[in-house]
């Protein structure tokens, strides 16, 4: 017990020191990528879903057949493919009939957190679809996630999607688990929204809390001031005394926030009984239908492979590159994860014994 007791804490000094060493070059690296401006690199990551799913169905199609069945259905797959081709060829060497080329659904992906951290990823990825897609012809479908998260942010993230309508280009939300407060602030921007039976939508609603501990302060002799200029700088504070006027400040703020969001919804689905709906209440799927804060009951994945069979179905993503520092932080943190884990399990097997 001794010994582990002893590599423990040997394990320890060695673990600051290699952390201690890799923030002090993180902060150098980063301030060097800070000058150069290239810390917002990244590049565009595009996969054509029809491939990814007919190999899904061709894999268990074979996987379910004979050897003589194989054979039979892989001659016959083969000429087909090279019929195919030879029709791509064909309508794109004809360039006097663009029109003839076959729509395109492109797919986006917003998995929201608080902050809304993915806007920036998801402003690039809509300009790059804004530069080649065809209003009248093509669609854009945004896979959303998120609970909802600061007003700001998420209203930031709406408007990226405003900017798809606006193009005239057909937008369909695909909500799977929870579009909710900011989170259907973005969906309801589309033309359309498809939810799984489940999937959580709603929350129409502001909120707003924080601590106080002015009274822990008095407690402790503890004295705090807040200086503004402005009668409303300051309405509610963490540690100084809250008056019923900035209190009342602070929610007629709130009330005034939810105003707009109400407007917000109601422009872009005017059918909505907005008064019903909009009292923080969450619906599930089929209950979100009834109230018409979805269009139709429908997983993603089945509405993209149907669509398959109608156009050609492409996902876009833009895909930042993690600067240095970044990738020195998640090694550092799955080194120290990991010696952890081997401490804890040393001292267990030794408790054992």
């Amino acid at each position: 017990m001794e010994f582990l007791t002893e590599y423990g804490l040997f394990l320890a000094k060695v673990v600051t020191f290699v952390i201690a060493a890799i923030v002090v070059v993180s902060i150098i690296v980063s301030a060097t990528h800070k000058e150069r401006g290239d810390h917002d690199e990244g590049e565009l990551q595009i996969r054509k879903l029809n491939d990814k799913y007919r190999k899904l169905r061709e894999s268990i199609q074979a996987r379910l057949m004979s050897d003589y069945e194989r054979k039979a259905w892989s001659k016959a797959k083969k000429k087909k493919d090279k019929a195919e081709k030879k029709a791509d060829k064909a309508k794109k060497s004809d360039a006097d009939s663009p029109e003839a080329a076959p729509a395109r659904i492109y797919v986006l992906d917003f998995d929201g957190d608080i902050k809304a951290s993915e806007t920036d990823t998801l402003r690039r990825a809509i300009s790059a679809v804004l530069s080649v897609a065809e209003p009248g012809k093509d669609e854009v479908v945004i896979r959303l996630e998120s609970g909802g998260g600061l007003v700001h942010s998420y209203g930031l993230a709406a408007a990226q999607l405003d900017r798809i309508r606006s193009k005239g280009i057909h937008l369909t939300a695909c909500v799977d688990k929870v579009a909710a407060s900011g989170g259907y602030m973005m969906a309801c921007v589309a033309d359309r929204i498809i939810a799984s039976p489940f999937a959580v939508l709603g929350s129409i609603g502001v909120v707003a809390q924080l601590p106080n501990f002015n009274r822990l302060l008095k407690k402790n002799n503890v004295d705090f001031e807040v200086l503004t200029a402005g009668e409303h700088k300051r309405t509610m504070t963490i540690f100084g005394e809250n008056t019923e006027k900035g209190r009342q400040k602070f929610l007629e703020d709130l009330e005034d926030t939810h105003v707009l969001f109400k407007e917000y919804v109601s422009e872009r689905r005017p059918e909505l009984d907005i008064a019903a709906v909009a009292t923080g209440d969450i619906w599930f799927g089929k209950r979100a239908l009834e109230v018409k804060l979805v269009d139709e009951i429908k997983t993603s994945d089945e509405y993209l492979i149907e669509a398959c069979d109608r156009a050609d179905v492409v996902s876009v993503s833009f895909e930042r590159k993690r600067t240095l520092p970044e990738k020195l932080g998640l090694a550092t943190s799955a080194a120290l994860e990991h010696s952890v884990w081997k401490v804890l399990s040393a001292l267990r097997n030794q408790k054992i014994q």
